[in-house]
């Protein structure tokens, strides 16, 4: 009878936990207006002229009237942006977010797969909507940031995600964005990532094990579109047999089609020139990540209308004789250079860092404008969501920054946010621990 008792207590504690895992939660939306009114504040709108005192009617998760002195919808909730700057949400064009909490503890990273050939990974499906990163990021003012796979040749897609929502499809702009390469450099290491190359000049030995993953590379290229070419083959015929599915060599069919760009880390000039070549003999749609040394292939990459990725501003020269300000100045003489690029911080933890980098690259000669852009349209542009995010206009997202000054400047202090046109919670982990403390005795 004990025994019994006892199975059927662990029963019923099974059963009701099982209920409780598979009850959705209530949408985020429920009982909240649907329209909301934000006046009297400088609306930058980035794509066009700034309206020194503005409104934004935001109805239904879009933007639906910018403009001054706008008759104010009945029903909707209205709020005061006097002294106030309205901003498009930024956008982080490059991190791990979602994917990593603790980098030191193994079991909160899940940015990498073993192998070298992982093009059926996704990252939104890894995406962890609960991340204590992603309110931390928020509250500076980022609502959508671009996260991916990283390690091996060809690592995984990338998703554009919104920094709000309860599931990871509830978070997506768009997925997948881009295709995530690492070119081979000097010292690389297959399976998992990059290997230190060393100091001093490259070997012999070095260089031919660099040649060898730029042929494997290649070589899976040419897989994806023999496989491509069976299956099409096959569509037309119908007495051919069809052959085995390769999820991997599956998910490079929208790459090789040109529906999805690869994003090719490379950020020395061998690695940049590798990935054009790459690019033109495969007819794929490039974007360059980290581009350290962009600036002495610029002329080629505006030819070729190749946008630009670039790592961190914040960040020590590469070497002990490199200027001081090599990382400050470089998107100031890319810009110059004509090309088109876009800011990145590359870590989960450091995305809420993202204004300081674009404020930074326009203290070392980057016009203000262009470093605003940088964090807004140009990542909007650069992955095909510049008719979703990236400006104030009207049909686009309302994806909203609410701030006390300029953005870029470290004093500034976001008042207000909203994703998806609705008001997002400015709470998290910085400020409860600033909460807890501030009264200690």
């Amino acid at each position: 009878m004990r025994n019994k008792l006892i199975s059927t207590i662990i029963l019923t504690l099974a059963s009701a936990a099982l209920a409780l895992g598979q009850a959705k939660p209530a949408p985020q939306s429920a009982g909240m207006p649907t329209s909301y009114v934000i006046r009297n504040a400088k609306v930058v709108t980035v794509s066009g002229t700034t309206i020194e005192r503005g409104t934004v009617i935001i109805r239904d998760g879009r933007i639906a009237e910018v403009g001054p002195n706008l008759k104010i919808p009945k029903g909707a909730q209205v709020i005061d942006g006097t002294g106030l700057s309205l901003y498009p949400g930024l956008i982080d064009s490059g991190t791990v977010l979602g994917l990593t909490e603790v980098g030191a503890v193994s079991a909160t990273v899940d940015t990498t797969e073993i192998g070298d050939f992982n093009a059926n990974m996704k990252a939104l499906t890894a995406v962890n909507p609960n991340s204590e990163l992603i309110p931390v990021a928020r509250m500076n003012g980022v609502t959508t940031a671009l996260t991916c796979p990283q390690g091996g040749l060809i690592a995984g897609q990338c998703a554009i995600i919104n920094l709000d929502g309860w599931t990871p499809e509830e978070m997506k702009l768009a997925a997948p964005a881009a295709m995530h390469i690492n070119y081979p450099r000097l010292g690389f290491r297959g399976g998992g990532g990059f290997g230190g190359g060393g100091f001093g000049p490259p070997s012999e030995q070095q260089r031919q094990a660099r040649d060898r993953q730029v042929e494997v590379l290649r070589n899976r290229i040419e897989d994806a579109q023999a496989y491509l070419r069976a299956k099409e083959a096959i569509a037309k015929d119908k007495t051919l047999a069809p052959r085995p599915a390769d999820l991997s060599l599956e998910a490079m069919i929208p790459v090789l089609r040109g529906e999805v760009p690869v994003l090719v880390s490379a950020s020395g000039v061998a690695e940049i020139n590798g990935a054009i070549e790459l690019a033109d003999k495969y007819k794929l749609r490039l974007i360059i990540n980290g581009g350290n040394e962009a600036i002495k292939v610029a002329r080629t990459l505006k030819e070729k209308k190749i946008p630009v990725i670039l790592g961190p501003v914040l960040e020590l020269p590469g070497s002990e004789d490199a200027p001081y300000d090599e990382s400050f100045a470089r998107a100031a003489e890319l810009q110059k250079a004509g090309v088109l690029f876009a800011f990145a911080t590359n870590e989960g933890a450091y995305v809420r860092l993202l204004p300081y980098h674009a404020g930074v690259a326009a203290a070392f000669g980057l016009p203000r404008e262009e470093a605003l852009k940088a964090i807004t349209l140009y990542p909007a542009q650069i992955f095909g969501v510049d008719k979703l995010v990236g400006s104030i206009e009207v049909g686009k997202v309302a994806n909203l920054v609410l701030s006390d000054g300029d953005i870029l400047e470290y004093r500034t202090r976001i008042k207000q946010i909203f994703i998806n046109g609705r008001p997002t919670d400015l709470a998290n982990k910085h400020t409860r621990l600033y909460d807890k403390f501030r009264e200690r005795k």
